[in-house]
């Protein structure tokens, strides 16, 4: 139980409640158009419509009130009330809520790569390290290396992280471990990145630094439009790195859970080349793989 003492002070309708300890850095000075919604001592002393003004600083807490009651009839309350709070709550301030966030686990095409989807943004844009050296100004990507020894490659895009394992364990022996711990990291506030993530549109453009032709770019329009989604809602990525107009061959680039994947090949051929021949007939013959 902490103990108050009550002193009073050189204005009769103002009284002290002191504590044993500091109660705050800095002083609070409250009437009843303040916020109190994270002061709790605040917002019991304020249930008694006679206190007009509350001042909290170092390690007491003055009341001021109303002419309409004398101290000798509430200060015993007053100071019960505190001591309460105070054990309650000792730092004054409610502790800030951390963000909630949850994770589900999701297969990909690409069985060495395992979706762990969050309900909360977690970047805007994307971004592939694939090797721990990559990570240094990734935090999250640096820790999952440096702590899940059976991961190799790390994709994060928007509201996922996309984990690339190795080759002697199976999923389901560490899936558990990865999500939970990744649900650590991220509840415990800790960053995601240092550095910028790559923007969706046109992600090419970084890698190889130039424009689109025309011919090009009506490829990536259909690619966003047609494609994209579905990639990127299992795990991946992928966008158009070369085009070569005499073969009339679009080379895409794989990223994400697409790189590696044992179906991606049948995907391109199957579907993506399906899709461009059937959009631009002129321009696509063939489809080819890149991985990233």
């Amino acid at each position: 139980m902490y103990q108050i003492l009550i002193e009073p002070t050189e204005n009769p309708k103002v009284l002290k409640f002191v504590a044993g300890h500091t109660l705050i850095e800095g002083s609070l000075e409250l009437d009843r158009d303040s916020d109190i919604s994270e002061i709790p001592v605040a917002q019991e002393l304020f249930n008694y419509p006679f206190i007009t003004r509350i001042f909290i600083t170092a390690n007491f807490i003055a009341v001021a009130k109303e002419d309409t009651v004398e101290w000798d009839v509430v200060a015993q309350s007053l100071k019960n009330v505190i001591e309460d709070q105070l054990l309650a709550y000792p730092k004054i301030f409610l502790p800030k809520k951390k963000e909630q966030y949850t994770l589900y686990a999701e297969m990909t095409p690409n069985p060495a790569v395992m979706k762990f989807v969050s309900n909360k943004i977690l970047l805007e844009g994307f971004l592939e390290i694939r090797t721990p050296e990559e990570a240094t100004d990734v935090p999250l990507a640096k820790t999952i290396f440096e702590k899940l020894d059976y991961v190799k490659e790390v994709f994060i895009s928007d509201n996922f992280v996309a984990l690339t394992k190795i080759d002697n364990v199976q999923w389901h022996e560490v899936m558990m471990d990865a999500r939970g711990f990744i649900a650590d990291y991220l509840q415990n506030g800790n960053p995601i990145s240092n550095v910028p993530a790559h923007q969706h549109e046109n992600p090419v453009q970084k890698i190889i630094n130039r424009d689109y032709t025309d011919d090009e770019q009506k490829i990536s329009d259909i690619l966003n439009e047609y494609v994209s989604p579905a990639v990127e809602n299992d795990g991946g990525k992928i966008s158009l790195i070369e085009y070569d107009k005499e073969s009339k061959t679009a080379r895409m680039l794989l990223q994400g859970a697409c790189s590696g994947c044992p179906s991606s090949t049948a995907t391109l051929k199957n579907g993506i080349e399906g899709i461009l021949k059937q959009f631009v007939p002129e321009l696509v013959n063939n489809v080819e793989a890149v991985n990233g």
